[in-house]
């Protein structure tokens, strides 16, 4: 009970500071958004959200609209793009939506709200928390980790939260991002779609808690 009410009263004070923080940074990369991509600079995305409730997601777009034939995600990407999200610049928007409550600073990742229905019972309990910028699957392999890894990272999460976990990610997260870790190589920036855990994996997660 005092774990959620201050760890939302932690979320807006250091959200708010971020934000005036990163100003004199985000303010550069904002207009160059808008002569980039000549309209609308953000990325929205319908995700899901604490309980399953679907929410929408914005993030500095980095992704040209309009894709040419032949032409890969990553020339889609550009120089721009690919700096903003090798340096994570791109989701400081999110902040936004840490005032409003929707996310945290700290939780599993908000995943596309098409996954929902692939979910095991298991890996749907990292929606019974908020969703975080960053999270303990983020500092603990980020893009480089397979999905369900990912997802058993994210229940650590929401069975062992504590304010000294929070602030131990939010450290490591401060140094992963100063360093790239995660997303050392191009193939790295996306993030192949969930489409199911395989029958195998599930059976052998099944035999390993008999």
């Amino acid at each position: 009970m005092y774990y959620i009410f201050y760890k939302r009263l932690t979320d807006f004070v250091l959200a708010l500071v971020a934000l005036i923080l990163v100003f004199p940074i985000f303010l550069p990369c904002l207009l160059a958004n808008l002569i980039i991509h000549k309209g609308f600079p953000f990325f929205l995305q319908l995700r899901i959200g604490e309980n399953e409730q679907p929410f929408y997601i914005i993030k500095l777009k980095t992704l040209k609209d309009v894709q040419f034939e032949g032409q890969t995600d990553l020339e889609r990407l550009g120089l721009f793009g690919y700096w903003l999200r090798k340096t994570s610049l791109d989701e400081i928007p999110q902040l936004f939506l840490v005032l409003q409550g929707k996310m945290s600073l700290v939780g599993p990742r908000p995943l596309l709200i098409e996954y929902l229905p692939l979910y095991t019972p298991e890996q749907r309990r990292r929606h019974s928390v908020k969703p975080g910028i960053t999270g303990w699957a983020q500092v603990n392999g980020r893009n480089t980790l397979d999905w369900q890894s990912k997802f058993n990272l994210d229940n650590y999460y929401v069975d062992h939260r504590s304010y000294r976990l929070d602030f131990k990610i939010m450290i490591l997260t401060i140094g992963k991002v100063l360093t790239a870790q995660g997303v050392e190589g191009n193939e790295t920036l996306f993030i192949e779609k969930f489409t199911g855990t395989p029958l195998h994996q599930l059976t052998q997660d099944i035999t390993k808690r008999l």
